[in-house]
């Protein structure tokens, strides 16, 4: 959700910062810009849209034709005060200071009017205006540029992540961070800034990380960080893995489906990396508490990450016995929780740098929890603020819509829930071996999804599906948050009405809009709760609904008759598998309704991949 990149006097600014922002785009935005001092004056391209245009308005510019070095900041706005529009679009500008902002100013109804009375025009419907006009006029009274950012930084509400050039300045971009990520590249006589480290991997692997409040001047061959009084302070230099940083779609139509097919690799790398198999020994960071005394577990996370956590209830309270409470990580903050000494707190993300998370976060850390995180990102914010980190094995994704990240997740949580196991001494060591052995099969079994006639068959319900305008999923047990997270992934990605319930509450309301119009799809796998979920089936189909059928071979063979459609899916043979198998078929399900409905696959409308403002 929005993204920054900066160059300091860079030797091929132009295209640095142009790829950074390319990189970015995986974040969702609906307009882009960048932004330079040239001839003592502000240089700034906007577009809505894609960076592909405003590439090519860059190119129509021709400001870059002298190839001298210049200090450039570049944006991806995702818009929330204002509709997405180029005057909307960042950067800002006053007469003196050019600002790009991700984050949310709370108070900027207060600023501006004062700006206001003061003569300030305003040219946008943004919050971020307010800024550069604020800190010129602290830099206007003052004439010293650290003063007028202390002075403004202490008026402003909420969270921000800021990059900031001066007129005056042509070897200088301030920075300044709350609440929304930001770091520093380290160059060789240049510098760079981000709000993540993707959009500089090309370029260095030196990087520095801004925590709250804290700000920094980047110069071409130096960088000083600031506390939020002004005291110089010191930070270190992390020097980021080495990896192959040019992700690719690798012949697939779309990252998102390439990240799908992904998923059997996602599971071998994550056994690989935490498990031994010839002994059946899971191992995992150290804890810096002790496991033998948890006997509570809260689970806090947003959207896909939410439904693990959800899938983490039914896999520990079954493997290990330790009750598993879920919030959602917008609405822990906002009610009183009975905290605990024996509780643990765990928190799940793909990007770590989920808002309501790392507040919800913050908030069980002052007081005094234990913080376990499942993140993608080693150095993210939630990372950093945790007492244990478990990284998921999922590679970067680049689909706005999670799917390995979400496999990934639940492969680690049910690791989780066999290790509390263990620990809890509740299983034996042939019991430790069986549900390992289920991780092993799920990958194993996945690439079945795959095969052509199953592919053919999804492009044909996806095309049944296209044409309607509500949907409902329904599942049982670890199918109904396998419910949940297919009925988000065909609404992120087809843009129709589709909802997911419990298939026992179908009567308590809900069964109140099922007729002819209204495909219902049941995730049926054929285990002990089968028998109640194909009553239901039954009863959908009395009153007209148009059933979807997801099943394995038994399963299809038993409700063929009272569906339109059946999606087979591999056998299902314990609690793990269930986790894991169901909603592959549904993520290329959601997948090909979106494409058949012409839609953005990768980059869905009004989404983004990283939510970095409340």
């Amino acid at each position: 959700m929005c993204g920054i990149v900066g160059v300091v006097s860079g030797k091929h600014a132009a295209i640095e910062i142009l790829e950074g922002l390319k990189k970015l785009e995986y974040r969702g935005y609906d307009s882009a810009g960048i932004a330079l001092v040239k001839d003592n004056k502000f240089v700034t391209v906007k577009q809505e849209g894609k960076i592909a245009k405003l590439e090519s308005a860059v190119k129509k510019s021709k400001i870059f034709e002298d190839k001298k070095e210049y200090t450039i900041i570049g944006h991806t706005r995702w818009a929330t005060h204002g509709r997405p529009s180029q005057e909307n679009a960042h950067p800002h500008a006053s007469s003196e200071v050019c600002v790009v902002h991700n984050g949310i100013i709370e108070n900027y109804q207060e600023i501006k009017a004062r700006l206001i009375k003061k003569g300030v025009n305003f040219l946008s419907e943004t919050d971020s205006e307010v800024l550069p006009h604020l800190i010129e006029m602290h830099f206007k009274e003052s004439g010293d540029i650290k003063l007028a950012i202390i002075k403004a930084l202490r008026e402003i509400e909420g969270s921000y992540a800021l990059a900031i050039i001066f007129k005056q300045e042509k070897d200088l971009i301030v920075i300044a961070k709350n609440g929304s990520p930001l770091l520093v590249g380290i160059g060789d006589n240049e510098n760079y800034i981000a709000s993540d480290y993707y959009a500089l991997s090309d370029y260095t692997n030196k990087i520095i990380y801004l925590e709250d409040k804290e700000f920094a001047f980047i110069n071409k061959n130096n960088v000083e960080f600031f506390n939020e009084k002004g005291v110089e302070i010191e930070k270190h230099v992390k020097l980021m893995e080495s990896e192959n940083n040019k992700v690719t779609k690798d012949g697939y139509a779309h990252f998102m489906l390439k990240e799908i097919y992904e998923q059997p690799r996602v599971l071998e790398n994550t056994l690989q990396n935490y498990v031994e198999l010839s002994a059946n020994e899971i191992h995992l960071p150290n804890f810096p508490f002790d496991l033998k005394k948890i006997n509570k577990i809260t689970a806090i996370a947003c959207g896909t990450s939410y439904y693990a956590a959800l899938s983490a209830k039914y896999l520990i309270e079954e493997i290990s016995g330790i009750e598993v409470e879920v919030d959602i990580a917008s609405e822990f903050r906002y009610r009183t929780h009975p905290f605990r000494e024996d509780n643990l707190m765990l928190f799940i993300s793909q990007s770590g740098e989920t808002a309501d998370t790392i507040a919800a976060l913050k908030y069980a850390k002052s007081h005094g929890q234990k913080i376990l995180s499942i993140v993608n990102v080693a150095q993210s914010t939630m990372a950093r603020l945790s007492d244990v980190v478990i990284k998921t094995i999922a590679g970067p994704e680049i689909g706005v819509a999670s799917t390995k990240a979400y496999t990934a997740q639940i492969a680690l949580l049910s690791l989780l829930a066999i290790k509390f196991g263990i620990v809890k001494e509740k299983l034996t060591k042939d019991q430790t071996e069986k549900y390992l052995k289920q991780l092993v099969h799920v990958s194993q079994k996945l690439p079945q999804v795959f095969e052509k006639s199953n592919i053919d068959n999804i492009k044909k319900v996806a095309k049944y599906l296209a044409k309607s305008k509500h949907v409902l999923y329904i599942g049982r047990g670890l199918s109904y948050v396998t419910a949940l997270e297919a009925s988000l992934k065909l609404r992120e990605l087809s843009y129709i009405d589709c909802q997911a319930i419990a298939a026992g509450e179908l009567k308590h309301g809900t069964i109140a809009l099922i007729d002819k119009k209204m495909p219902v799809i049941v995730i049926a796998p054929t285990n002990k709760l089968f028998e109640k979920i194909a009553s239901n089936v039954e009863e959908v189909k009395a009153r007209g609904g148009q059933v979807i059928v997801v099943s394995d071979s038994e399963g299809v063979s038993n409700l063929k008759n009272l569906a339109v459609e059946t999606i087979a899916i591999p056998q299902v043979s314990g609690l793990i598998e269930e986790a894991l198998i169901g909603v592959v078929p549904l993520q290329l399900l959601a997948y090909y309704v979106a494409l058949f409905k012409g839609n953005d696959v990768d980059q869905p409308r009004n989404l983004a991949k990283s939510v970095t403002v409340e």
